[in-house]
């Protein structure tokens, strides 16, 4: 995902979970990036939409965030004793993984099984899918962290497919807690999660939550699909399943990005320099901000965007595509493998159409910060957000957010959760090169009051539904009803 700013205005709303209970928020990593310079560790916090929006209510209820601070083998007792020291004053808790159990329940379950099958990728998922037992034991020694800080009336709010077993391990130990539980990806197809032999294993982990949350209905329909076939449940009219004697809510709680900040960050002066240098091109620019990851869809929008230039040989020399690839998951071979048919397939276009005078294609494999994360959403006539399968994708809400120009066409693929609510984009089929290439050429002539039509409606969603509504609402959804 791509960053955004943090957000520090006070006054943002936010749930109170009530009662004088606290907020325990549970998820893979902690929202921090530890580092060390002169000799001293140094903990920074992260940001980006789940940081950003669980701030406010991590901070207010006086709760606990609780995650693994990352491989800390190469710090000494002093260091990390340091670091728990610098943790312990943000309310952070660290959960220790050895390395070798990191590898296993973070690259290979994870990241090499849990990842492919949630997008839809059973070709991606190597041959033989074992290591559960880590993943087991990972997600025990989260509930041991949890259930050691837990008091009566605490809401645990637990994120994403690291920690599909936790809610059932937790209510094991906490019977009357309330537990809530997000998927931050997509919920495959049933007939695809049906392939993985832990199935019911895991759905069962996750029944073990009170509320369990989804970006879209269609996350919804594919999770009860599975509870159909696996379990012979369904969902009643007020959106639970009944389970060992309790009443599960299936919701929908589309995520948002922190809008009012990145909109009010990308009218910054030094963000404003920086569009002016990306607008001195005569070339317009057509822009793709993605994690190196294939379920982005690179390669088909590159092929698109070839496809472009051999339709309309007038736009030569006259459009350019940016594409930045921010690096992600380096140490695993399937991803190297992929950034060099990325950047190949990038050569291959290039070498092709660019003149002395023009490359059709700039490619940066790097992170970018902030401010020129901002000035390239403002500089871009045309975003390409074309994943082959996304749980969300907040890119497309961060390009919306920013610009305030009104200004500027969203290229949206169907197959990303965004395509549910921003509709005033132009959705278009990922995978056909075609029907995306029409999609470019009719972003790049648009005329300009349907643009700033289409963009003023999209902002009103974004804006309106923004990272704190997300927050807010699942909190609401979780907190118990008071009795009269």
């Amino acid at each position: 995902m791509v960053t955004t700013p943090t957000s520090t205005d006070a006054s943002v709303p936010a749930v109170e979970p009530g009662n004088g209970s606290r907020l325990l928020i549970v998820s893979n990593r902690l929202p921090i990036t530890v580092e060390r310079e002169g000799g001293r560790v140094r903990v920074e916090k992260s940001v980006g939409g789940l940081a950003t929006g669980l701030r406010t209510p991590h901070e207010r209820s006086g709760g606990f965030w609780i995650g693994w601070p990352g491989d800390l083998d190469a710090l000494t007792n002093e260091e990390v004793f340091a670091l728990r020291e610098q943790l312990h004053a943000m309310r952070a808790i660290p959960v220790t993984v050895q390395r070798r159990e990191a590898r296993i329940f973070y690259e290979t379950i994870s990241n090499a099984i849990l990842w492919p099958l949630m997008h839809d990728r059973l070709d991606r998922m190597p041959l033989v899918l074992d290591g559960w037992e880590t993943y087991e034991k990972v997600n025990e020694r989260f509930a041991d962290v949890v259930c050691s800080v837990y008091r009566p009336g605490d809401l645990i709010w637990v994120h994403d497919y690291q920690l599909m077993r936790l809610p059932a391990l937790l209510r094991q130990r906490l019977p009357d807690a309330r537990i809530g539980f997000f998927l931050h990806v997509p919920f495959p197809n049933p007939e695809v999660f049906l392939a993985l032999p832990v199935r019911r294993w895991l759905v069962e982990g996750l029944l073990g939550a009170d509320v369990i949350g989804f970006h879209t209905r269609r996350y919804r329909g594919h999770f009860t699909g599975v509870l159909r076939r696996q379990l012979d449940l369904e969902m009643d009219a007020d959106e639970h399943v009944r389970w060992q004697e309790r009443a599960v809510r299936l919701g929908v709680f589309p995520m948002g990005v922190d809008a009012q900040e990145i909109s009010v960050g990308s009218t910054d002066r030094a963000v404003t320099a920086l569009v002016l240098e990306h607008r001195a091109h005569s070339a317009r620019l057509l822009l793709g901000i993605d994690r190196l990851d294939y379920s982005k869809g690179m390669p088909r929008r590159i092929a698109a965007f070839e496809r472009l230039l051999l339709n309309h040989p007038e736009l030569r020399g006259h459009v350019r595509l940016l594409q930045l690839a921010v690096p992600s998951r380096g140490g695993v071979a399937a991803y190297r493998k992929f950034r060099r048919e990325v950047e190949l397939l990038v050569s291959r276009v290039n070498g092709r159409f660019a003149t002395a005078n023009w490359t059709p294609i700039q490619y940066m494999h790097r992170s970018v910060d902030t401010a020129e994360l901002h000035a390239l959403y403002r500089a871009a006539d045309v975003m390409l957000v074309t994943p082959l399968r996304d749980g969300m994708n907040l890119v497309s809400k961060e390009f919306v957010a920013a610009r305030t120009d009104e200004s500027g066409v969203l290229v949206l693929s169907e197959f990303a959760g965004a395509a549910d609510e921003l509709r005033d984009a132009l959705i278009v089929n990922p995978y056909d090169v075609e029907g995306v290439a029409a999609a470019m050429y009719q972003a790049l002539t648009m005329e300009g009051g349907e643009r700033r039509r289409r963009m003023r409606a999209l902002r009103d969603q974004v804006m309106r539904n923004d990272v704190h509504a997300w927050a807010n609402g699942f909190i609401e959804a979780l907190a118990p009803v008071p009795h009269p």
